[in-house]
């Protein structure tokens, strides 16, 4: 059965930190890359940071560069978001999501007209000013 499950979620004040995970399994790690999204109430969901178990490219949008870092753990099959210097309007759910594509820039180009393979159930991040 092919499962991301997301963890690390919660409530933080504004300016904190806070690290997710995405756990991959039921498919082969290394032939996706690898993209954590976002959706805020009243909002479409969003991709916000990307990664390539193929080459190690990484590729992330300006409303979190700077903040926020992707990386991943071959040998758990495990993808993480570090989230720093947390704002209110970061609150959300955040996905991952798994995509058959060559790079990080590719996926984040390229999923809204290609897709995603595998989505997470999500995890809620709740940040109060």
């Amino acid at each position: 059965e092919v499962q991301l499950v997301e963890s690390g979620g919660g409530l933080v004040q504004a300016g904190r930190s806070l690290r997710l995970s995405c756990a991959a399994s039921g498919f082969t790690f290394d032939d996706y890359a690898y993209g954590w999204f976002r959706q805020a109430p009243g909002k479409e969901r969003e991709g916000i940071s990307y990664i390539s178990s193929r080459d190690g490219s990484t590729y992330y949008t300006d409303s979190v560069k700077g903040r926020f870092t992707i990386s991943a753990d071959d040998a758990k099959n495990t993808i993480y978001l570090q989230m720093n210097d947390l704002k209110p309007e970061d609150t959300a759910t955040y996905y991952c999501a798994a995509g058959d594509y060559r790079s990080a820039q590719v996926m984040a180009t390229m999923y809204q007209k290609y897709g995603i393979d595998y989505w997470g159930k999500g995890t809620l991040v709740t940040v109060s000013s």
